[in-house]
């Protein structure tokens, strides 16, 4: 996995994107009507989603037809949760040593 997924679902325009052709395979005029952006602006993030793995495309006549590729999701979500203890388990001491803090003050 790479940051670039991260990075690419950082944007909320992206993760609209995604929701977007989660549902079904779009053309690009379809998406972009989706968004109060200009079409080049919403062909810059394709682009970006694309070039992260996160979406796919192909030709039909005269349109960009892209799709969901749920693979690097999967893969985000996998190393989330391999260190969701490992975060859950610094947050529990921050805040056992809040506490202290806050008992100290009292």
């Amino acid at each position: 996995m790479t940051a670039s997924v991260f990075e690419a679902l950082a944007d909320p325009v992206r993760r609209r994107l995604l929701e977007l052709v989660a549902e079904r395979e779009r053309p690009a005029g379809e998406l972009a009507a989706e968004f109060d952006l200009s079409r080049p602006a919403v062909s810059r993030h394709l682009r970006v989603l694309s070039q992260a793995g996160l979406v796919s495309w192909r030709h039909h006549a005269q349109q960009r037809i892209y799709r969901l590729e749920p693979a690097p999701l999967e893969e985000a979500g996998a190393w989330i949760e391999r260190t969701r203890d490992n975060w859950a388990a610094r947050l529990d001491s921050i805040e056992r040593h809040l506490n202290d803090i806050a008992k100290d003050t009292e």
